[in-house]
């Protein structure tokens, strides 16, 4: 039975973005980065200062992994370019999908290997037009094929596991991988399977015991389930369209979860105003930080 919880955190940025998505935490600076898609922003949060910034971009991009003190890579629509922390100048890293204009970066992750796991997606979400990629040391290598929406991608703490979902098909996959390299070592099992249940799975993450934090986008909740697929408890956001959980805080002891009003109308973002806001759970969590990316 899955215990269900009101919300009781609070808005940690009130900035309501289109599509608030790929959250991540720096635990050197105490700042949460996240992304508004459809915006072509990138927006900062130190949590000691409450200072906000919003960094505007010449693409669409949607996730963030720290290189170094001074670097982020990044991952957009035109590939994967490293992001110079102090000025914003982009370099570019690695193409993904140079002959696919029409497909866009979505959903990824960084293994405890040093790798990413990055989904693509189509612009106007074609069935099965996006993949999911491995990219280590610069070199890309796809491993999912045929996917319509990629998200929650994300890992078991010891990198054993690796889990992923294409959010039209609405299942939860689980698969084996190599610890050492980040790369898939057997075939995907469906771990979840909520095809026929209000809403779909968006972004995750796996905390420190191994269970998983998902957001579920279009059902207003954050759901955690057991290494083995048992929903156990759901918390309730002010929002419709939660997008994806981050472990946040420098003990990694918070969740934030961003959102989005992309798609509701007048009277559907008059009666939620948090939608597009970047929220905190209020609730402690046993989490992990993302690892960073070895380039």
């Amino acid at each position: 039975m899955t215990d269900i919880y009101e919300f009781e955190g609070k808005t940690l940025c009130n900035t309501n973005s289109v599509l608030g998505e790929g959250p991540t935490y720096d635990p050197d600076s105490n700042t949460v980065w996240w992304f508004n898609i459809l915006g072509k922003e990138l927006h900062e949060l130190n949590l000691s200062t409450a200072a906000k910034k919003v960094h505007p971009l010449p693409v669409m991009a949607s996730v963030l992994a720290r290189i170094d003190a001074g670097r982020q890579l990044i991952a957009t629509e035109e590939g994967l370019f490293v992001r110079d922390v102090a000025s914003g100048n982009l370099t570019f890293y690695a193409a993904l999908e140079n002959d696919r204009p029409e497909n866009r970066s979505n959903d990824g992750r960084t293994h405890p290997s040093g790798a990413l796991w990055i989904g693509t997606m189509s612009k106007r979400a074609e069935n099965q037009a996006g993949a999911i990629y491995h990219v280590a040391s610069g070199k890309v290598t796809k491993i999912f094929n045929g996917i319509s929406i990629p998200n929650s991608i994300c890992f078991s703490p010891d990198g054993t596991i690796g889990y992923y979902t294409d959010s039209r098909i609405n299942r939860l996959m689980r698969v084996m991988v190599d610890p050492l390299t980040g790369l898939p070592s057997g075939e995907p099992i469906v771990l979840v399977d909520s095809m026929d249940e209000p809403g779909s799975i968006d972004g995750s993450v796996v905390d420190a015991d191994g269970y998983l934090w998902n957001a579920r986008w279009g059902a207003g909740v954050v759901d955690r389930y057991s290494p083995d697929g048992l929903r156990i408890s759901r918390y309730m956001v002010p929002a419709v369209q939660p997008s994806c959980p981050a472990f946040i805080g420098v003990n990694a002891d918070r969740l934030a979860v961003t959102t989005a009003w992309e798609g509701l109308d007048e009277d559907a973002r008059s009666a939620q105003p948090s939608a597009g806001a970047l929220l905190e759970l209020g609730i402690d969590v046993k989490g992990v930080f993302d690892p960073v990316y070895v380039i």
